[in-house]
């Protein structure tokens, strides 16, 4: 009889979390260093602009951090 192996359901679960926690930690830099509120630019202004930007970015950071946890 097979045993299931917990380990790399644990693993994915950790690095999955953890990079979402740096994800999370690189936006609010990200929103500290621009001089506007791109929250409140993309929600109540409507802007674009800085959604499309915002999400390249995100996009781009999420790649660079999958990178580097899957080494």
């Amino acid at each position: 009889m097979d045993i299931i192996s917990f380990k790399p359901i644990l693993s994915s679960l950790l690095f999955s979390l953890l990079g979402i926690i740096i994800l999370l930690i690189a936006y609010f830099i990200i929103e500290k260093l621009t001089p506007e509120n791109t929250w409140k630019e993309v929600t109540e202004k409507n802007n674009i602009a800085v959604a499309i930007v915002l999400g390249a970015l995100i996009i781009g950071m999420s790649m660079i951090i999958s990178a580097a946890i899957h080494g």
